[in-house]
Parts: structure tokens; C-alpha cells; sequence
């Protein structure tokens, strides 16, 4: 059994604005084609609900030319950016699973704030079953999802079979939670995609997040190979143990990085495949 490796198009964003694409969609396919990634997480600030269809079933045969499917879809920019208009997208989720389709894709991250996104949840999902596509949320700061036992008792509360998690180690432990092997656990039965990406926390660090569990962070925000921060090989194990099979996507900006995103790409692609299981 052998995970997929995906890279996500935050890689070729700028750093701070996540509605700025820093390359494009077709070279950094290309790149990603290049070192051995399987898929491409899509983003707004390539292709989003604002994207005519007829650009969407281009992007895709594009990456259909280079053998690359499209792993998870976030349709607008509210959703990662998790402001107050993130939930807007379950309000109206036609839309939204219109574009997973163009991109025959069939996983759509959404966001949630507040217990009223639980019923909106309930009639997205419903939705999106009727056209085979699933809906995710990623272990994030200042959501539902921020913390990992709340994350099971919204996907408990919204009991619909194509609704769950995307695991993030690096927002778990924003928030003080454990992320490893444990919370994998728990996370098994609803675990539809993995997202990676590296911090060192520490006092005076290049970067804040605000979370309500706890209050204000400071880190650094450093490369996936780093050997810092995050114990990426202690994910990978724990993922094999549970016989995951699915994606796990490099979803960190790059700008930082010396190379650029080629760099980021190609070295990403080495390292995970250094310490995990992943087809060929």
C-alpha cells in the first residue's frame, strides 16, 4: 500500500498574499511532473469559481497531458485566507462543485467558523453527493477544526459519509494540540487528504498567528526537509500504520526558499520520498 504525493499550488504564491500567484500553472505543473508528483491541490489564484469553465477543462487537459489529476480543489480565496466569508462557500455550493468537475476532481475543501456552518455542512454535503464529490476541512487555527477532538465532534454532528479531515500537523500544533500518531488515529476514519508543512515555534519568530485556544504564536516557518520543527518521519509511520493510501500534499509557500519553487519542488518530492511510502 503507497501514499500519492501532491503539491499545492500555495507553493507558487506569494508568501503573504494568497490571492498572488508567483508562477504559472503551467510551469509549475511541469516542475511537479518533473520530480515525481503524482497531482496538483488547485487554489483560487489559479483556478477558481471566478475562472470561466471553458479556462477550467483547459487547465485540465493541460495536466491530463502530463499525467497529473487535480487531488483537492479550494474554490475561493475566503477559504484559506479562513475569514468570515470562508463559510459563504456552503451557503451556495453548486458553484464550487461545478469547478471540481471541470477538473474531475472529486474533493472540495470548505470552511466553518461557527455551529450555524453545522446544518449548511449537512445540505453541502448532501449536495456534493449527488455528484460523487466529498468535502474537507483542514485542521486550521481559528476554525472549528482548530482543535482535534472538536474536528471529530463537528464531522460526528454533521453525519454525512462524504464529509472530513485534512490533517495538518503544523495548525495542530499552533493550537497545542498533539499532532502525531495518536491524532492520526483518531483522524483515520474520516482522513481524506494530508497537508504538510514546517515551523519551529519560538519566541520572536518571523511569523504570528492569532488562535483562540493558544492566543498569539510566534514561529518561523521553514522548509519540509528542514530536519527542524514538524517530526515528519514520525507522520509517515504513523500514516503506514493505518494503511493511508491517499494524498499527502506539500501545501507550503516557497518565496523563502533558496531556488525559488523549482527548488522547493524538487527537493519537497526528494525528502518525502526519503522517508515514506509512495508509489512510483
Amino acid at each position: 500500500m503507497s501514499m500519492k504525493l501532491s503539491v499545492s499550488m500555495r507553493v507558487a504564491e506569494d508568501m503573504s498574499d494568497k490571492r498572488k500567484a508567483a508562477m504559472s500553472l503551467e510551469d509549475m505543473a511541469r516542475m511537479a511532473k518533473a520530480s515525481g508528483f503524482h497531482a496538483v491541490c488547485m487554489r483560487a489564484s489559479q483556478v477558481g469559481t471566478h475562472t470561466p469553465s471553458v479556462v477550467v477543462r483547459e487547465k485540465r487537459e493541460f495536466l491530463d497531458s502530463l499525467g497529473l489529476t487535480v487531488s483537492m480543489a479550494t474554490g475561493d480565496f475566503p477559504i484559506p485566507e479562513n475569514n468570515e466569508r470562508g463559510p459563504d462557500a456552503l451557503r451556495n455550493i453548486t458553484p464550487y462543485l461545478d469547478l471540481a468537475e471541470d477538473l474531475n476532481c472529486d474533493l472540495l475543501r470548505i470552511c466553518m467558523k461557527t455551529e450555524d456552518d453545522i446544518g449548511w455542512a449537512r445540505l453541502a454535503s448532501d449536495e456534493a453527493a449527488e455528484r460523487s464529490i466529498r468535502l474537507a476541512h483542514q485542521s486550521h487555527h481559528n476554525s472549528l477544526f482548530e482543535m482535534a477532538e472538536r474536528s471529530i465532534e463537528v464531522i460526528k454532528q454533521v453525519r454525512r459519509p462524504n464529509f472530513g479531515i485534512i490533517y495538518e500537523p503544523a495548525n495542530l500544533q499552533l493550537c497545542g494540540e498533539d499532532y502525531g500518531a495518536a491524532t492520526i488515529r483518531m483522524f483515520e476514519p474520516y482522513l481524506m487528504n494530508v497537508y504538510l508543512q514546517n515551523q519551529v515555534i519560538k519566541q520572536g519568530g518571523d511569523t504570528v498567528a492569532d488562535t483562540w485556544n493558544a492566543g498569539r504564536v510566534e514561529f518561523d516557518q521553514v522548509p519540509i526537509w528542514d530536519g527542524r520543527g514538524i517530526d515528519f518521519p514520525h507522520i509517515m509511520d504513523a500514516l503506514g500504520e493505518i494503511g493511508y493510501e491517499g494524498y499527502v500534499t506539500v501545501h507550503q509557500a516557497s518565496a523563502g526558499v533558496r531556488g525559488g519553487p523549482a527548488a522547493a519542488i524538487t527537493e519537497n518530492a526528494r525528502y518525502l520520498r526519503s522517508i515514506g511510502d509512495f508509489e512510483a
